[in-house]
């Protein structure tokens, strides 16, 4: 069983950790309500299996560590892979401080070189096709890395997954790719049953020859045995699995669907239930956790609210590498033609 693998203080760190997650995500969706960030998409509801997932990668820079191509729900995997909650609130606010995109991007949208974290895409699962390139590169002899990529059930009927069915299971270049699926039966607004013929994505892969395996990603015990098992499989036999995982989804899409409290199983409630009939923890240490977590995310939102937002000079910064400020102003300006020291620009380039 699952849990005799993980000791009472291990329990007590992720339920530390998914509460925090969850909090934070709160914050966020509190925080787009209210002006301060253009939009919000996250993952309350998969703090289950996105805790110990972050917990079991091997993290670094390089190929013999794991390569992350992660979906837009990756809040509390990069908490769990040490990642700072603040960091996120930054993204959130879109302040210069945010050290992901510097105030450049969408909330949860993370890129994070020291860790292997490429950048995550607005767009529908092209991470899929992309996370090719890293596990062809971890193919060679003596490599312990793998690549794991992530992606919500609706995007499986993409191009992309499909090609990553077929790339990383040819018999001439078997790659070491854990394909992850998080299946919460909704795409947006658009409910499972009437759009997938199969019983379970995963049997996808048998077509394929990729093993594969369906957990409950509510049940933390589950999720940590079936990412371990996942992992250790594609880590030793350097091959492909494909993983599905079934998920609740209790703040709806994302805000443009207004963000409502679902009415569908809480994996905290489930784990804490669990975490006191086994007498790791009992209701007032519980609740001293979420008082803990509220207490640090509040301060860490109001610390943001004093911090400042990009310079406008900054805006071509990064266009090219170590081309900054004015630099990076000019080299743009002489690829696409325009004279930007002209106030206005000409109109045919407005």
């Amino acid at each position: 069983m699952a849990g005799k693998k993980l000791s009472p203080e291990k329990l007590r760190e992720i339920h530390a950790l998914m509460v925090e997650a969850r909090i934070l995500e709160e914050r966020l969706i509190k925080m787009n309500k209210a002006g301060e960030g253009y939009f919000w998409i996250g993952g309350p509801g998969e703090e289950a299996f996105a805790i110990p997932f972050g917990m079991l990668i091997n993290k670094g820079q390089g190929i013999q560590h794991d390569f992350l191509h992660l979906h837009y729900r990756a809040s509390a995997t990069i908490l769990a892979m040490g990642g700072e909650s603040i960091d996120s609130i930054r993204q959130m606010r879109a302040v210069s401080t945010d050290p992901y995109s510097g105030g450049r991007n969408f909330v949860n949208h993370y890129a994070i070189k020291k860790w292997n974290v490429v950048p995550v895409f607005s767009c529908i699962e092209p991470q899929y096709l992309q996370s090719l390139g890293t596990a062809h590169a971890q193919r060679e002899a003596g490599c312990k890395g793998i690549t794991v990529v992530t992606g919500g059930d609706a995007g499986t009927a993409e191009g992309d997954f499909a090609s990553a069915l077929v790339w990383s299971s040819r018999p001439a270049g078997e790659l070491p790719l854990l394909m992850i699926v998080t299946n919460n039966r909704y795409g947006i607004s658009t409910p499972w049953e009437g759009q997938h013929g199969e019983k379970y994505i995963s049997d996808r892969g048998t077509a394929f020859g990729i093993k594969n395996a369906v957990i409950n990603g509510n049940d933390v015990f589950e999720a940590w045995e079936g990412l371990e098992s996942a992992m250790n499989y594609v880590r030793k036999e350097r091959k492909p699995f494909l993983l599905e995982i079934s998920v609740s989804r209790l703040y709806g899409h994302s805000s443009a669907s207004g963000a409502p409290r679902w009415n569908e199983e809480d994996c905290i409630d489930v784990f804490e239930e669990k975490l006191i009939k086994q007498k790791v923890m009992n209701k007032d240490q519980i609740k001293s956790v979420h008082d803990a977590a509220l207490k640090k995310i509040t301060d860490a939102y109001k610390q943001v609210q004093k911090e400042a937002f990009p310079d406008p000079s900054s805006i071509y910064d990064y266009v090219w590498t170590e081309q900054n400020g004015d630099k990076g102003r000019d080299s743009f300006a002489a690829q696409i033609g325009v004279d930007f020291t002209q106030n206005p620009p000409p109109a045919e380039h407005h």
